[in-house]
């Protein structure tokens, strides 16, 4: 059994829990992820995105696999290790689209396990049950004790707690991946610097060591890596020193370098960036959200998707470039289809209309140009992207009707026929 399986026997598998029950299957798992064989690789690598990381959710066996996977990335004489790294990630912060472009706020994550955790669930369950009282008709009465009966406290906060446990797990084990910045596998020192960008709390260590790689690293996908790491961990006191080092990077040859410079110099917003390198920054993204080159291999921030990164990154620049961001974002929706359009609608709705907001907007004919030309834009997507209950929610989270036919009712545009 290879050293970085050391005490995998020593645990109680079967007392631990993920998506399907006992998590004794476990074991067998990690020992195949180390298989010299690529198709054993594959087969442990699915299952376990679909046992302790089940749709994103994470389970008490997730964090008790991470020390393991830790060790199998750390370890060279060991098969696939980018792909433990990769999978790390993920236990640690779910599908990283919903904490981009802001990284993570760990301070208000423990705040709100705490909040569930010090809450009486006989209290909540008066509440709802009050809540359900209050509704105006038999209709809505319904759908509220609906709600109320899916809440389950306990089991929520048990939820709750297996994400951040799994989350604290990673982050223990991110002063053991500090050296593999330096590995020798490119797709390695890509996997590091990603995983590393989650950890605020550890950026007083990792950050000299992702800064350092900016000087040594040649391989463009690394180094812009590298660099969106960089900028997600710049709230730690870095002040704009962080911003003066990175914005030499705006000129880079390599397109997917500039872009990840100005990814990370909008997520630092002001702070030491001039007005004409803050045009820059703009530009780039810009550019990306309309047209974005291809990253080859990609990045692995939101999931190689530099349109959908771009476009949430633009809503960093809205006070200052909102036309420009608005249209640009705009651009980039109509050239997409099915789930790549999710987050190029978020971020134009907001870009467009602010915060989301049920009431809606008003009527077709009181809106600006820019959000009108959105709004048919919306309504001219193909089926491909309306069959998604998820787009249905995104866009009546701004009040706008849904589905396709409702919506383009309201944007006066002729319903077709099916």
């Amino acid at each position: 059994m290879p050293a970085a399986l050391s005490g995998l026997d020593g645990l109680d598998w079967s007392a631990l829990t993920h998506a399907y029950g006992p998590a004794d299957d476990v074991p067998g798992l990690l020992r195949a992820l180390c298989s010299p064989d690529a198709e054993q690789r594959h087969q442990a690598l699915d299952a376990l995105y679909g046992n302790i990381f089940h749709q994103g959710s994470r389970y008490p066996a997730t964090a008790a696999a991470v020390p393991f996977l830790v060790r199998m990335a750390a370890d060279p004489a060991l098969p696939g290790r980018a792909v433990c790294l990769e999978l790390l990630a993920a236990l640690a912060v779910g599908y990283d689209e919903a904490r981009l472009p802001g990284g993570v706020a760990v301070a208000e994550w423990r705040a709100a396990v705490a909040e569930v955790r010090a809450q009486d669930p006989a209290a909540i369950r008066a509440e709802y049950d009050a809540w359900v009282g209050a509704a105006a008709d038999e209709g809505e009465r319904r759908t509220r004790e609906f709600r109320r009966d899916l809440y389950d406290h306990d089991r929520h906060l048990e939820a709750m707690a297996a994400e951040l446990g799994a989350y604290d797990a990673v982050r223990a084990g991110a002063p053991a991946l500090l050296p593999l910045l330096g590995d020798a596998d490119a797709a390695v020192r890509a996997g590091t610097a990603y995983v590393l960008a989650w950890f605020p709390e550890a950026a007083g260590e990792s950050l000299p060591r992702l800064l350092a790689t900016l000087d040594e690293e040649r391989e463009p996908v690394v180094l812009a890596t590298a660099l969106v790491a960089a900028g997600l961990l710049g709230d730690t006191g870095t002040g704009p020193e962080l911003a003066l080092r990175l914005r030499p990077f705006l000129g880079a040859g390599e397109p997917v370098v500039r872009w990840a410079a100005a990814t990370a110099l909008a997520r630092l917003g002001g702070r030491g960036v001039e007005a004409a390198v803050t045009a820059d920054v703009a530009a780039e993204l810009v550019a990306a959200a309309r047209d974005p080159a291809p990253g080859e291999p990609p990045i692995p921030f939101h999931e190689g998707d530099l349109r959908g990164y771009s476009a949430a990154s633009l809503t960093l620049l809205a006070e200052v470039y909102p036309r420009e961001a608005l249209d640009a974002v705009t651009d980039g929706l109509a050239a997409t289809s099915g789930p790549a359009s999710f987050p190029l609608a978020t971020a134009a709705l907001r870009l467009a209309f602010g915060e989301p907001g049920t009431d809606g907007p008003g009527a077709f004919t009181e809106l600006t140009e820019p959000q009108r030309r959105l709004v048919r834009v919306l309504a001219e997507l193909d089926r491909a992207t309306w069959q998604w209950a998820n787009f249905w929610g995104i866009v009546r989270s701004w009040g706008l009707p849904a589905p396709r036919d409702a919506l383009r009712a309201y944007a006066g545009l002729p319903r077709e026929r099916p």
